[in-house]
């Protein structure tokens, strides 16, 4: 007897065609059978172990984040339900250009430093891998939900060239290209790049080529975060375009979307650009979470000059008095590269996590607000939270465009993607809450998308960038990676001010046929694994 049979599910099954109502058969962890109108038909209808009762409830291919910052918590986090209770099954890792694989000792304590905001130092991990395949292995012990990696072509840099604002040397570049072949033949999916953060942004365009073009062979996509969202917003997509027409590489635009003032009403723009770019026969996708503030570390917004060296190195920067006000200068008064070349407004930077817990007053005011409740200037605050908090401090960045949002969310190579950072007391809601907020107000109180494709931009749109053959359709001899929502009452909990509240009407939710969550409540299963790209 099979394992188990959803009963009169209402199947939505991600390849955007009209839902229909079935029995579903799941056994050794992937469907077996799909018996269409099963009650209807009145023919004899499938047995099992366990027979579930989908009565009114949508079944779906389980979700997909295209942009995860889950590396450490799915390791610290057993649970995990941030991500489990929203229906995501699988989650892509490595992003942004900076991760902990491949490492060795000096640079994986210097990512760890770098990335303190993103995900914690990591002191209650042991960090017992450098290579990808290692740090692959570690989550095939059984982590919550699946997972993909990308190869950080920031940490690459800062292991083979260090932290310094220089182009590669001849050997030091094909030192790189061959960290990057091996990581993909370890099972990566493709390169991910961080342009704003250093010290991924001191690579020049011909040493990115030059990796995508290992990565085009090997079949896996790049995915960066391209070098301006702010005032070079359009000119540094049209950079990333043309940069993998030149290597012939997929492209995969990471958090798509068109910040701060000087791109309000622009994603008609972008999307010309991107249509152009697919009518011409480009392979692009792009992901986008559905929000308009965006998240990152404070010390990211930092020029690009002030890091040169790494994190100890910017830190001493920071103490002097000197070095400090050039800083400043840049920030407020020219427009840092890390802040995407526009001035900082301290009134749109929210404090919503640090690591030292005698700041944890700044938590949930903005830089302004705290600063005019002292009476000092904003970038005196800024530098003490900089400083005190030894780079961890994490913010959420409100510059975004509702319309831009909408306009980008409606194209035909989006998918999701939360870009979920779970580090602080009050992280953005987007990470406990992304995939609910497209199915309850983008899809049934707004109606800018269909459910059946809304569905398909988070299943099967980015199971097709992965390149997965059995994962994000509700097909026979599919992988049982599967999610029953209830399409009515399916909403985010998660608010900023309460921002880890799990979301309501997603009751059951499998991996690898497994319940992760039943009944509406987390189990002890940990049915994940990583998911490797299989070498051609």
């Amino acid at each position: 007897m099979e394992d188990l049979v959803i009963r009169d599910a209402d199947v939505v099954d991600g390849g955007g065609e009209p839902s229909y109502r079935a029995d579903v058969v799941v056994d050794d962890g992937r469907i077996v059978s799909i018996v269409k109108e099963a009650a209807a038909a009145g023919c004899q209808r499938p047995r099992a172990m366990r027979e579930l009762d989908a009565e009114g409830l949508v079944l779906s291919p389980g979700f997909i984040d295209m942009h995860a910052h889950s590396d450490l918590a799915l390791l610290r986090d057993p649970d995990h339900s941030a991500k489990a209770a929203q229906g995501v099954t699988l989650e892509v890792l490595g992003q942004d250009g900076l991760s902990y694989a491949p490492v060795d000792d000096r640079t994986l304590q210097e990512v760890r430093r770098a990335i303190t905001g993103w995900n914690g130092y990591g002191d209650d991990i042991d960090f017992d891998w450098r290579s990808v395949g290692e740090y692959l292995d570690r989550l095939d012990r059984g982590i919550a939900v699946n997972a993909a990696y990308l190869i950080p072509q920031g940490t690459v840099r800062a292991l083979v060239v260090g932290w310094e604002d220089r182009a590669a040397t001849a050997q030091e570049l094909d030192r790189m290209r061959q960290l990057v072949a091996e990581g993909l033949e370890q099972g990566a999916v493709g390169l991910s790049s961080g342009l704003t953060y250093i010290p991924g942004m001191y690579a020049p365009n011909a040493e990115l080529t030059a990796l995508c073009r290992v990565v085009a062979s090997y079949g896996g996509y790049y995915c960066p975060h391209h070098r301006s969202y702010g005032a070079g917003a359009l000119a540094a997509y049209a950079e990333m375009v043309e940069l993998t027409r030149a290597a012939d590489c997929a492209l995969h635009l990471a958090h798509a979307t068109l910040n701060f003032g000087v791109n309000e009403g622009r994603a008609p723009e972008l999307l010309a650009l991107l249509d152009e770019a697919l009518d011409a026969g480009a392979d692009i996708s792009l992901d986008t979470y559905p929000y308009t503030p965006g998240s990152t570390t404070l010390a990211a917004l930092l020029p690009s000059w002030a890091g040169e060296g790494g994190p100890e190195a910017l830190l001493r920067r920071l103490a002097d008095e000197e070095t400090a006000e050039r800083v400043r200068h840049d920030l407020e008064a020219v427009g840092a590269d890390g802040c995407h070349g526009v001035p900082v407004e301290w009134e749109t930077i929210e404090i919503s996590g640090v690591t030292d817990p005698a700041l944890a007053e700044y938590v949930g005011r903005t830089v302004r607000e705290s600063a005019d409740a002292r009476g000092e200037t904003p970038w005196t605050t800024a530098r003490r939270l900089l400083l005190r908090d030894r780079l961890g401090t994490a913010v959420l960045q409100h510059v975004g465009h509702e319309e831009n949002v909408r306009a980008v969310m409606r194209h035909r190579v989006h998918t999701g993607g939360s870009d979920g950072i779970l580090q602080g007391a009050k992280p953005h809601p987007r990470a406990y809450a992304t995939f609910p907020r497209y199915l309850g107000h983008y899809v049934r109180e707004l109606g800018v998308l269909s459910l059946e494709e809304c569905v398909a931009r988070l299943t099967s749109r980015p199971a097709a960038r992965l390149r997965l053959p059995d994962r994000g359709l509700v097909r026979e001899g599919y992988r049982a990676d599967l999610v029953l929502f209830d399409p009515e009452t399916v909403a985010a909990g998660a608010t900023y001010d309460r921002p880890r509240t799990l979301p309501t009407g997603i009751p059951y939710v499998l991996v690898d046929g497994r319940f992760v969550i039943d009944d509406g409540r987390r189990t002890d299963v940990l049915a994940g694994r990583s998911v490797r790209r299989t070498v051609a």
